[in-house]
């Protein structure tokens, strides 16, 4: 529609500072129609672009604070005016610039990105188009304009309400085949949004309790797992994404122009810090070559011209790889995590990154850790840290629980674990026999040990702890393995875990609790383990502070607790052996757990902490423990004790059948939970060395309604007090202590089979992870 009088429009231009947008406007738009003079649109959209652009960069400047309309007054009256549907004339549909050059078309894209920036409506409303997002996809064919709209779909698909389907966008496999590999490491950012379940912000819906209700209503494939499927189906897709994970950076193409690199940065990174440091440099250069003192010894010994381009071109490496190695992550946690492995298996991934180690993703410290985005304030990762984090999450989703584990090490490696195995007397697992040595880890190392050895290495209060320790849990987890302990203990693990626990002053629950973990795994069954145990655990002191630490919070160590349980049960039934004998007499560890009041008290508390309404992910452990040290009494004929010790517990506590009736309820959402034909039981089994049937056959008797059954929970809650009929939708019962509102702990901890979303709720745009 026209403005108005021509003159009315620049008085009132004027006097609301407009400047001058909306003649601009209005003159687009009449350049729109066919056969129109499109140069003169070009023109127009580099001052309209110039204008917002200024805009855009405050705004990132500012970490994306909150921007109000006065505050960006440029982007608020070209969206007031139109502006974003005259770009839209231009580009879609029935464009005509679809036939014209690229300048045009980059310059719209630019636009209507520079008003996304700014004005989160702009976005929200371009990412309600569907058809208008789909026809983004098909601008990347375009290698000049890639970039520009490659950033533009990920911030309309990081607003968009509903996750896009890969399969709708035309030609999808000829679109990522006709990739180059840079164009393909972008793309990822794109993919990263399309194929991890949703992050829903509200812990409600992560508990349990919740989950299940969702799973039942929504039992089709979810869309992030539709899109994976899709991914996978594209011919050559996870070799390519191999290729680039382990490409060494002196491979990297970069721009050798830097004012061409700085826009190239400006697209695809969107931080004001990067592009200061690259026009700094750019603006050194120039004043130097145009001084006449200038020689080659004083462009050389330039701080910036010495540091930066190199240090850029790592950095550009880094945080594509980060991209990378998280779309393989989630990948890997997927429905099709076994063609998912094979593949990465095939491709060499893990000797790959295995070379890498050294002189990229553990490479030391270096002045070029910028901070590269701001879109989650309480977010400070740099690329490298996130690129760190990726690595140890990579390596954490690929061991778990999976033959492939092995490949981590290489052929010396697995020699030695044979080693191990012979040495003792017992058989090789049938994981590593049937490991492809072709495939393993090439040099003086596998990547388990160079992790390892970082670990040791790494500062006390390093934010890395956490990861580490989970991915070398990782290699641990399923099958309680001899040999894998052993070849972990030769290297000093186990006093170094003891070390953070106990010497360190580590005050982080998160690191702990990965520790604790680490720990369980590493002891389990193992008496040489127990042994060295105590000779660093050598003082009363020290045993009171390691007592401290697990009993500080339980929902951290309960893990832990299961593993010294489970330990005892077994080595007090191998009296025969002289070593274990002497380990058990001993070990204070060991002497501890087997006084019943102690593990009364561990009981009593596991049982106390949670209720049906607060289980998670992470906290049903504490159920299971509980489980483990009744299944362990009913072994023994001694189940009635235990319960009427809790029975006399919560008597004492003058709360009758609060803890015995929660227990129940629990117990009943374990059977529905666990017995799911959906669920993966064989964890439990498999961490335990108990069968399932036994535990599932231990609920049933707890379970039991024959009130004179001496197994039976119901038999000791009083008739007054009894509560066993309540819906277990409906409020949980209040619990005796105010531990009961703990109710989660840090990613990692499994007892079954997660969704992806488990691991990587992806709110941070750079690390994929919470702050």
């Amino acid at each position: 529609k026209k403005l108005g009088n021509e003159t009315l429009l620049q008085e009132r231009d004027k006097r609301a500072k407009w400047h001058g947008i909306p003649s601009l406007l209005q003159k687009l738009y009449d350049s729109s129609h066919p056969n129109s003079d499109l140069s003169q649109a070009h023109s127009l959209l580099k001052v309209l672009s110039s204008q917002l652009s200024m805009e855009a960069m405050s705004f990132v400047t500012e970490d994306r604070k909150t921007a109000q309309e006065s505050t960006f007054p440029n982007t608020y009256t070209f969206d007031l005016f139109g502006g974003v549907d005259v770009s839209l004339t231009y580009l879609f549909p029935d464009a005509v610039l679809l036939v014209m050059n690229d300048d045009l078309v980059k310059d719209c894209l630019s636009v209507l990105y520079n008003c996304c920036i700014c004005t989160e409506g702009v976005t929200k409303s371009l990412a309600a188009r569907d058809d208008f997002v789909l026809f983004l996809f098909t601008l990347m064919t375009n290698k000049k304009t890639f970039l520009q709209t490659a950033t533009l779909i990920e911030d309309i698909l990081g607003v968009k309400k509903e996750m896009i389907q890969l399969e709708g966008i035309p030609n999808l496999s000829g679109l990522v085949q006709s990739f180059d590999q840079q164009q393909l490491a972008n793309f990822c950012r794109i993919l990263s949004v399309t194929i991890s379940e949703p992050d829903v912000g509200n812990d409600d819906k992560h508990t349990l309790l919740a989950k299940n209700a969702q799973q039942k209503r929504n039992a089709s494939p979810s869309r992030a797992e539709v899109n994976q499927v899709t991914l996978l189906n594209i011919p050559g897709f996870i070799e390519r994404l191999c290729k680039l994970a382990t490409r060494k950076v002196s491979e990297a193409t970069g721009a050798s122009n830097f004012l061409q690199e700085l826009e190239d940065w400006y697209t695809w990174l969107d931080n004001a810090l990067v592009l200061d440091a690259l026009m700094q440099m750019a603006t050194e250069e120039a004043e130097q070559s145009s001084t006449e003192s200038s020689d080659e010894s004083s462009l050389a010994t330039s701080p910036l011209r010495h540091r930066l381009p190199q240090s850029m071109k790592i950095v550009h490496e880094i945080m594509y790889k980060v991209e990378v190695l998280y779309v393989l992550c989630v990948l890997l946690m997927g429905r099709q995590r076994n063609q998912v492995h094979k593949m990465l298996a095939e491709f060499r991934l893990i000797p790959g990154l295995n070379n890498l180690f050294d002189k990229l993703i553990w490479r030391k410290y270096t002045a070029s850790n910028h901070v590269v985005h701001g879109q989650n304030e309480n977010c400070d990762c740099s690329p490298e840290i996130s690129f760190k984090i990726q690595f140890l999450r990579l390596l954490q989703s690929f061991s778990d629980h999976h033959e492939n584990k092995y490949l981590l090490l290489n052929s010396q490696e697995l020699n030695e674990l044979s080693a191990i195995s012979m040495k003792a007397n017992i058989p090789e697992v049938e994981a590593l026999v049937n490991t492809d040595r072709s495939l393993v880890c090439d040099g003086k190392k596998g990547l388990l040990t160079r992790l390892l050895t970082v670990m040791k290495r790494e500062p006390p209060d390093s934010s890395f702890r956490f990861w580490q320790a989970r991915a070398v849990e990782s290699f641990l987890r399923g099958a309680t393995s001899y040999a894998d302990q052993m070849f972990l203990l030769k290297r000093g693990l186990l006093e170094h875990i003891l070390f953070c626990i106990i010497d360190s002053g580590c005050t982080s629950r998160d690191v702990l609790q990965s520790y604790f973990d680490l720990l369980g795994e590493l002891m389990k069954f193992n008496i040489d383990a127990f042994k060295r145990f105590n000779k660093y655990v050598n003082t009363e002191e020290k045993f009171q502070t390691f007592l401290t630490q697990i009993n500080s919070s339980l929902v951290d160590s309960n893990m832990l607790v299961r593993c010294i349980v489970l330990s005892l049960d077994r080595f007090e039934s191998q009296t025969e052996d002289v070593k274990v004998v002497e380990v058990l007499s001993e070990c204070c560890l060991l002497s501890y757990m087997a006084r019943v009041e102690n593990r009364l008290s561990f009981l009593f508390r596991l049982v106390n902490i949670i209720n049906v309404q607060t289980l998670t992910q992470e906290n049903v452990s504490c159920l299971n423990t509980s489980l483990v040290i009744l299944m362990l009494a009913r072994r023994r004929a001694k189940l009635p004790f235990y319960l009427n010790a809790l029975r006399e517990k919560e008597h004492a506590e003058k709360y009758p059948g609060c803890l015995l009736n929660n227990f129940h309820n629990l117990l009943r959402f374990w059977q529905r939970h666990y017995l799911n034909k959906d669920k993966d039981s064989t964890c439990l089994e498999n961490s335990s060395c108990i069968p399932f049937s036994y535990w599932k056959e231990t609920v049933s008797v707890l379970l039991g309604s024959d009130r004179t059954s001496l197994c039976a929970i119901a038999s000791y809650i009083d008739e007054p007090f009894m509560d066993l009929d309540r819906d277990l939708f409906g409020n949980g019962h209040k619990t005796i202590t105010p531990e009961a509102q703990v109710t989660g702990v840090p990613q990692g901890r499994l007892e079954s089979q997660p969704s992806p979303s488990h691991y990587l709720p992806a709110l941070c745009p750079l690390c994929h992870s919470t702050a």
